[in-house]
């Protein structure tokens, strides 16, 4: 079936990073602004986790956004809602700051264009734990922007997350295709190369990989974004 639409991983694929680098400016940041609140910082990013954590095992039944606070009101009751304008703000400005932790390639662009070139679709398949204010700003960082997707993912309109097979259904349903008419490219061999169990044609960008179980990479069409480009023209069209 031929190839209509390439699905993009964001952190780590077209954005260079280290997750956990990443991590620790990302709640340094977000410490800074609210303890001032009354948000302990170590209580704070544990529930934090905790949100993450309920949006990774949600059924389907609520939106990652529903999942995500509805653990902060179990934790902090249900004054923590007056306070998520200010989470919202967090990420307008001082989220601005993880940006210095991150990398930059300039072939993420590129590629964007070149995929594009080729009459495909593009659409940004990023786990959906963040609003969309905090995946505009990364989409940003990485030398795009929101038009150079047909859609991608945030916590609002995702009622699923990778590694759940559920989240690429709900993606190419989204997109009005079929899965073999696509091809998911990231960097985590756990929750991006899930998308092979549903026919999906996947290629691992090894340039900052996750190979949390050590699986054997070569299984799976691999290299950095510039070979990405020479596979889909030499096997998917």
């Amino acid at each position: 079936m031929a190839l209509k639409t390439v699905l993009f991983d964001l952190d780590g694929t077209l954005l260079p990073m280290d997750q956990d680098t990443f991590a620790n400016s990302y709640f340094t940041e977000l410490s800074k602004k609210l303890s001032p609140l009354g948000y302990e910082p170590k209580e704070l990013v544990k529930t934090i986790w905790q949100g993450t954590a309920a949006m990774v095992t949600n059924d389907g039944s609520k939106t990652n956004e529903q999942a995500f606070w509805d653990l902060f009101v179990s934790k902090y009751g249900d004054k923590v809602l007056k306070d998520k304008p200010i989470f919202d703000k967090f990420y307008e400005n001082e989220f601005e700051n993880v940006k210095s932790v991150c990398g930059y390639n300039k072939n993420a662009k590129e590629c964007i264009n070149a995929v594009k070139e080729l009459g495909l679709k593009t659409a940004l398949a990023t786990n959906p734990i963040f609003p969309g204010v905090a995946t505009k700003a990364r989409i940003n960082w990485a030398g795009l922007c929101e038009s150079d997707f047909e859609f991608y993912t945030t916590y609002q309109n995702s009622r699923f997350c990778k590694p759940n097979l559920n989240y690429y259904l709900d993606v190419v349903k989204s997109l009005n295709v079929l899965p073999e008419e696509c091809l998911m490219v990231g960097n985590d061999v756990e929750e991006d190369m899930i998308a092979k169990e549903l026919n999906i044609n996947v290629f691992l960008i090894t340039d900052c990989l996750i190979n949390k179980k050590c699986k054997d990479k070569s299984v799976f069409p691999n290299g950095n974004l510039s070979d990405l480009i020479e596979f889909i023209k030499s096997d998917l069209l």
